[in-house]
């Protein structure tokens, strides 16, 4: 079966703006989500602010502060960054954090590939770097941990545990847990409808051990990368589930052209075919395919570590695989 694609490269023909939705899940538990774009969030401590992930420019996290600031005035003292691609990262400026808090393995990312993923997201992504001319330069965290962190939001508000599960949408993605609210931030870890990057993936990890610790939290609320807020345990089991899912659907169709020594081609077509009737519709699902694809294919030839993507690569992969 032959696929013919023509179709504009990544997301650059998205410029359509996103209708954003503030909600308090619980007091001082504040979640802002886009319609699939990237979500961020925050915790209202006693005396202070902690802050999910900086936007992609200055510019649009002033946005989300500007919301924010309808609701407490408290000094922004922590930003937490789950991962280390730029459009989660790059708008750190704005916060005027103290702490800039991330995993110790995202720091080796910044600085072995933070240069290119800039590049390479700003060209797949155009629309969701506002006035890019904002950006001072790469975000450096100011503290980094290997397994796990805790922060005290004073008073009786509870504390948040930065934890790290494993492997998975990147090598360094972290989470962040409020026990109080039962609240569970999982970054890209998980999303609720809304389709899977995994250029950077460790797909087998990912799908198997770390989803399972995210589903030992039981969490009440979720807050995904993308898509609306999964509430309920039983709607974060199902985020959780659609997202092991997706990836399952890729191993299973890329390993079986890989296994019989079919193409890369080929491999794209199939899970395709085999995924487009349940995620197609959902975001960034054309976007994402190609450079899926290609890292799963890496797993299998062996490639552990994930091959960076520059602007080049970005297009020549597209063109082999959509066009």
């Amino acid at each position: 079966m032959t696929i013919v694609m023509t179709k504009p490269f990544a997301s650059s023909a998205d410029l359509t703006e996103k209708k954003e939705t503030l909600e308090i899940l619980s007091e001082g538990v504040f979640a802002l989500t886009a319609e699939g774009d990237p979500n961020v969030g925050a915790f209202e401590g006693e005396d202070f602010i902690v802050a999910i992930e900086a936007r992609a420019t200055p510019s649009a996290a002033q946005d989300w502060l500007k919301q924010l600031r309808q609701h407490t005035n408290k000094p922004i003292k922590y930003l937490i960054l789950t991962h280390y691609h730029a459009v989660r990262v790059l708008g750190a400026a704005a916060f005027e954090a103290e702490h800039i808090i991330a995993s110790e393995t995202t720091k080796k990312l910044i600085d072995e590939r933070g240069i290119e993923d800039w590049k390479s997201e700003f060209g797949r992504m155009p629309r969701l770097f506002k006035e890019p001319d904002s950006i001072p330069g790469l975000t450096q965290p100011t503290e980094t941990f290997k397994d796990s962190y805790e922060i005290d939001l004073g008073g009786d508000r509870g504390k948040l545990e930065l934890k790290f599960h494993g492997r998975g949408h990147t090598a360094g993605d972290i989470v962040v847990w409020h026990e109080k609210s039962k609240t569970l931030f999982a970054g890209d870890l998980v999303e609720a409808e809304a389709a899977l990057y995994t250029g950077d993936a460790f797909h087998f990890e990912w799908s198997s051990t770390t989803l399972d610790s995210l589903k030992e939290y039981k969490a009440e609320y979720l807050i995904g990368g993308r898509g609306a807020v999964a509430k309920g345990v039983e709607a974060t089991d199902a985020a959780i589930e659609q997202t092991r899912s997706f990836l399952k659907g890729m191993i299973d169709n890329v390993g079986e052209v890989h296994k019989r020594g079919g193409t890369l081609k080929e491999a794209f077509e199939a899970t395709y075919t085999a995924l487009e009737p349940k995620f197609g519709k959902w975001p960034i699902f054309e976007h994402c395919l190609p450079f899926d694809v290609q890292r799963l294919w890496d797993e299998f030839d062996g490639i552990d570590w994930p091959r960076i993507w520059t602007e080049e690569r970005d297009r020549e992969v597209w063109a082999e695989l959509q066009d």
